[in-house]
């Protein structure tokens, strides 16, 4: 670096790389992309080494599934090795109680600190939306990465009533940051929190004037529904910086917030994952420094990132060109599509002249407005035309129409917002748990619910398909219906079915206006389904280690070593069962001694749910009261080379703090004191360093701040 730079880069300042939503695995069977995240991270982790960051901050999604596969987990953890481990000393150190920040890892403590690792540069990670905890003990894939020392996981929040955010305090030479995160919680629920006032970010006591306020979140920023995202007025305004990840577009120049006085980047995502226009944007990681209470963000174009162009086309803008009573209109579209795409493909091929590290096949969209009495050709036979030139050929054209109005024929304008990336939009938008509530609220009156919420259904539907839940309906049905039965007895109801109906109506409707007590009743549900199917987990890998021990073997070894080889075990046998019949005939395991796979049907099994389907309400009451719940024993299913900073590419930001209240002095810097964002002390606003010269970043100012040994 110049000499302005290397005075920059001393010992109070921090320099930390800056990334969000990598989504390791996206597209990782794809003979084309299959590789794109991976080449990307690659570049990503190298970037930190050459910049001899303190450390790598994570915004959530490192994953793209919540269950990565076997190469995805290991080229990740393949690659973190080779970059984060070293000799190279880590220059900071941690003031706070790392049992409080790391309370959810075996290991309660960062991983550079811990003598059996070598860590050169630390990673610090919330968890996203694509890769939060689930199961019986609510893992994720990034607590694989902690467990091995590769991670440091935090930000999580288990509760659903109240969540107290207590920061990771850091300090090099003079600088200190308090360094909060919150991995991702639904948007709907954690807007509902907030306007509860059940969110407390916690502040250092000690001289809190001094501290550099970070905060990494991974929610919904743009709007998508009345409280389906997370409004910026909601977080504290001591805040001084706020790293916003889950939005894919790149808008990672901090951009002030006026009203509360802090500053937000949106680093963006490091592959496209949609073919919307906010993924076509070039991508970027940030290498943030912070000195004292100043920061400068400094934008690194990644090089690696495969390219993306996006246009779109209304026909009806070119009615010299196309006439929909002519016959030979549609092939006079397809025609002027394919002029379009070649012009794309030759903007590509300049663009990527000298960047021998871009991959040359370039993802292409075109989206084309046939609305006017237009028809769409064969996108299919279309796209045969260009198989060896870019990396979608499938869906190079997306054909939409918007509907037209009968008053208004003239000065048509296409809102191409709302058609952007329904790949990415739909999911977004359109989650099972609004469809569910959909359904209810127009289904006939002999299909309504009578005992459960809509809500709660939902979220119950909700687990099982996102999660794979497949207990989390029926264990919902039985703690509302064991519920029910005792605000029942607890009414003294006489056993009229007419008296039954009502009161329970009544119980619903309460159940319903009361919202956290629901999300109670589902979040309990939902950990008894978790821990029934990992008791029954446990069962099945005790029977098959007696099997094994009784000197069954497998007469066919298994060599393919893929996820999607694995069979998915049949519902009824068991897991010793499957290692214990292969091999053996037909006859031989119809007869196993443990009467898996027999021909006799469980007695809990499907034909006796099929029975009580159309069971009344006061039918459920009375034949429970007579009989004891059966657990089911069902397995669940088990599913080099270097990289150029670019410095012209700059952005620049610095600002310097407001005037602040008298400092208190206070025995410990790791204990806390609870302030809610309407009683925070008012800061006069920040001011932004302008230069001319992009080239040049600007100094950081000296300060007379006082060293303190923490540890």
């Amino acid at each position: 670096m110049s000499s302005s730079g290397g005075s920059l880069d001393d010992e109070d300042t921090f320099k930390i790389l800056v990334a969000t939503d990598i989504h390791l695995g996206y597209m990782e069977k794809d003979a084309i992309r299959g590789n794109d995240t991976f080449v990307t991270f690659d570049e990503i982790l190298r970037l930190t080494r050459d910049n001899e960051v303190d450390f790598l901050l994570l915004g959530g999604d490192l994953f793209h599934d919540n269950k990565p596969s076997r190469k995805t987990l290991h080229t990740c953890m393949e690659l973190m090795r080779k970059y984060c481990m070293g000799d190279r000393p880590v220059q900071f150190e941690v003031l706070s109680d790392q049992s409080v920040n790391f309370s959810y890892s075996k290991f309660p403590w960062v991983n550079y600190q811990d003598d059996n690792l070598n860590v050169s540069i630390p990673v610090f990670s919330v968890h996203g939306n694509h890769d939060d905890p689930t199961g019986a003990d609510a893992l994720c894939a990034l607590d694989l990465l902690s467990c091995a020392g590769l991670v440091n996981h935090f930000g999580r929040s288990a509760s659903v009533e109240k969540i107290d955010i207590s920061p990771v305090l850091l300090q090099k030479g003079g600088t200190k940051i308090a360094l909060y995160g919150l991995g991702s919680i639904p948007d709907e629920r954690l807007y509902r929190m907030f306007v509860n006032k059940q969110v407390t970010m916690l502040r250092p006591r000690e001289d809190e004037s001094s501290w550099f306020n970070l905060f990494v979140i991974h929610q919904n920023r743009s709007k998508h529904g009345a409280t389906n995202y997370i409004p910026e007025q909601f977080l504290d305004e001591f805040l001084d910086l706020v790293i916003w990840g889950h939005e894919h577009e790149c808008k990672i120049a901090p951009t002030r917030n006026e009203q509360q006085l802090f500053y937000v980047s949106q680093p963006g995502s490091s592959v496209a994952t949609s073919l919307s226009p906010g993924e076509a944007e070039k991508k970027h990681v940030g290498l943030l420094r912070i000195k004292n209470k100043k920061m400068n963000m400094q934008k690194l174009p990644l090089q690696t990132v495969r390219q993306f162009y996006i246009e779109d086309l209304v026909l009806a803008d070119f009615p010299d060109i196309f006439n929909p009573d002519n016959p030979k209109a549609t092939q006079d579209i397809e025609n002027f599509c394919v002029e379009k795409i070649e012009s794309m493909l030759d903007i590509a091929e300049r663009e990527r002249l000298g960047n021998t590290r871009q991959p040359d096949k370039p993802l292409i969209r075109l989206r084309v407005d046939y609305t006017g009495g237009f028809e769409p050709f064969n996108t299919l036979r279309f796209s045969q035309k260009f198989v060896d030139r870019t990396a979608n050929p499938k869906d190079i054209i997306h054909f939409l129409r918007h509907k037209e109005q009968k008053d208004k024929k003239d000065n048509i304008e296409i809102n191409f917002g709302k058609f952007e990336g329904r790949q990415s939009s739909e999911v977004t938008t359109l989650r099972v748990e609004d469809l569910v509530k959909q359904y209810f609220q127009t289904a006939e009156k002999n299909v309504q619910l009578s005992l459960l919420t809509e809500r709660g259904m939902g979220e119950a539907v909700q687990e099982f398909v996102d999660k794979e839940e497949k207990d989390a309906i029926e264990e919902l049905v039985k703690f509302q219906l064991e519920k029910t039965q005792r605000f029942l007895k607890e009414r003294n109801i006489d056993a009229e079915e007419e008296k039954i109906d009502e009161e329970v109506r009544k119980f619903r409707e309460t159940r319903r206006e009361n919202t956290n007590e629901e999300d109670e009743e589902v979040r309990e549900a939902i950990n008894r389904a978790r821990a029934h199917r990992s008791q029954t987990e446990d069962i099945n890998m005790s029977d098959g280690d007696d099997d094994v021990g009784m000197g069954k073997k497998t007469s066919k070894p298994v060599s393919d070593d893929s996820d999607d080889n694995i069979p998915a075990p049949t519902r009824g046998r068991g897991r010793g069962r499957a290692r214990g019949g292969r091999g053996q005939g037909a006859t031989t395991r119809g007869t196993s001694r443990r009467g898996r796979g027999s021909a006799e049907p469980p007695s809990s099994g499907r034909a006796s749910k099929a029975a009580a389907k159309n069971m009344s309400i006061f039918d459920a009451f009375k034949a429970s009261s007579s009989r004891q719940s059966t657990t089911r024993s069902v397995p669940a299913k088990n599913y080099s080379e270097e990289i150029e900073d670019n410095d012209s590419d700059l952005e620049e930001l610095s600002f310097t703090p407001a005037s602040q209240k008298d400092k208190r002095a206070v025995s410990t810097s790791s204990s806390f004191s609870k302030k809610s964002s309407q009683s925070q002390s008012s800061r006069d606003p920040f001011f932004i360093d302008d230069d001319d010269d992009e080239d040049e970043i600007n100094l950081f100012k000296s300060s007379a701040s006082s060293r303190r040994n923490r540890r």
